[in-house]
């Protein structure tokens, strides 16, 4: 067993002492081991945000518009979706929009250049990766990180910009690549760089998980916290579902943000290896087999459901896995046994299944996009507030 594979196979139990899904007395003494380093993290991430708003820490300015979008919980949100959207529209209305992103799960440096950035003393010495200049596709998704390079793939006239160090990073995009608008992705938590706009991300199916902090729940931080926000996107709302109860939460806690509420739309059928593309109706009255490494698969499931496909068989691996060669492999065998037609997979674990050269089966990924089903006039003036200010 790999070191990243071990590290899967630790993050799915954890996931599982957390949702209750354990209950040997090893389980409960682990979960109560949890809950104490729960209060403890919730003390820490207190103490970091007050050092912040005393300015005993101080957050860097970088000159143009900082918008970071974000979420209160580990993933599971629908946040590349979102930033997206945003990306795009801001990219429409003559922004020069860079988005900078940490890269989670990218290929890691060269163990000489790390030691490098750890002795030089200039600052910018090594510069961060760029995966999209803005006119050209550069790294592969080992390198760049899976959700940037879907972000660079779907986004030809945006700049994505990889590193730690998002600071770094934003002030390389707007010095060496012309950007004036910087989105700052899975930002909610990064306080080092100061934003203009606020925007939180709140799956409207679990909201706030366990209410427990991690590693005991998904919180990164305490509930009360949405008082930053300065915009709600309620996502993966149906419409017809009535959300008042959790829009009045959300309001006793933070009464100034506007909420919007919004759903994934899927959109069309893309072949992973041709890039050939069919409608949705494809999936209707077929049987399906579904292989997912995302926080939340029983979302994508449910999607093949409703569009009518029959799921025969599923697979789940953990967020942001790797796909080996010999597990593609042992998928579509399992999905032949099943008697399925068609394989489906998501658009960001597309871009990490490897190529094959045989294929028995059509593997195919859902493309989806955000669709506001409420709150369109304060989205359009979120946007207005950006380009004209």
């Amino acid at each position: 067993m790999t070191l990243r594979e071990l590290q899967e196979h630790t993050e799915q139990y954890v996931v599982a002492i957390m949702a209750g899904r354990r209950h040997t007395l090893y389980d409960r003494c682990f979960c109560a081991a949890l809950f104490s380093l729960s209060r403890l993290y919730r003390s820490l991430v207190q103490l970091r945000l007050t050092l912040y708003g005393e300015r005993i820490i101080r957050q860097r300015m970088l000159g143009c518009f900082v918008i970071s979008v974000g979420n209160l919980t580990c993933g599971g949100t629908g946040k590349t979706p979102v930033v997206e959207v945003f990306a795009r529209t801001l990219a429409a209305k003559g922004r020069r929009v860079a988005i900078l992103s940490r890269g989670y799960r990218s290929k890691a440096r060269p163990l000489l250049e790390r030691l490098r950035s750890l002795l030089v003393s200039d600052y910018d010495a090594i510069p961060p990766r760029v995966v999209s200049d803005g006119e050209r596709l550069l790294m592969d998704s080992a390198t760049a990180g899976d959700e940037p390079y879907m972000l660079a793939s779907n986004l030809p006239n945006v700049r994505v910009v990889v590193d730690k160090d998002r600071v770094k990073a934003g002030r390389y995009a707007v010095q060496e690549l012309g950007a004036d608008t910087l989105l700052l992705d899975d930002g909610f938590q990064y306080l080092r760089l100061k934003p203009r706009l606020n925007i939180l991300l709140v799956d409207s199916t679990d909201p706030f998980h366990n209410h427990h902090p991690l590693p005991r729940g998904l919180l990164r931080e305490p509930i009360k916290n949405l008082r930053r926000a300065d915009y709600v996107f309620l996502t993966k709302c149906e419409a017809g579902r009535s959300l008042e109860h959790l829009r009045r939460f959300i309001q006793r806690h933070n009464s100034r943000a506007e909420i919007i509420e919004c759903t994934h739309r899927p959109l069309y059928l893309e072949d992973v290896f041709t890039g050939e593309r069919h409608p949705l109706e494809l999936l209707c009255g077929r049987r399906l087999a579904a292989i997912s490494g995302i926080a939340v698969p029983a979302s994508f499931e449910a999607f093949l459901r409703r569009l009518g496909g029959e799921l025969v068989h599923a697979e789940r691996f953990a967020d942001h896995h790797r796909y080996r060669q010999q597990e593609i492999i042992d998928f579509i065998n399992a999905g032949l046994s099943c008697g399925a037609e068609f394989l489906l997979t998501t658009e960001k674990d597309a871009v990490r299944v490897p190529k094959l050269e045989r294929r028995d089966l059509p593997l195919y990924f859902l493309r989806v996009e955000i669709d506001i089903l409420s709150g369109r006039e304060s989205f359009d003036q979120c946007i207005a507030r950006i380009c004209f200010l």
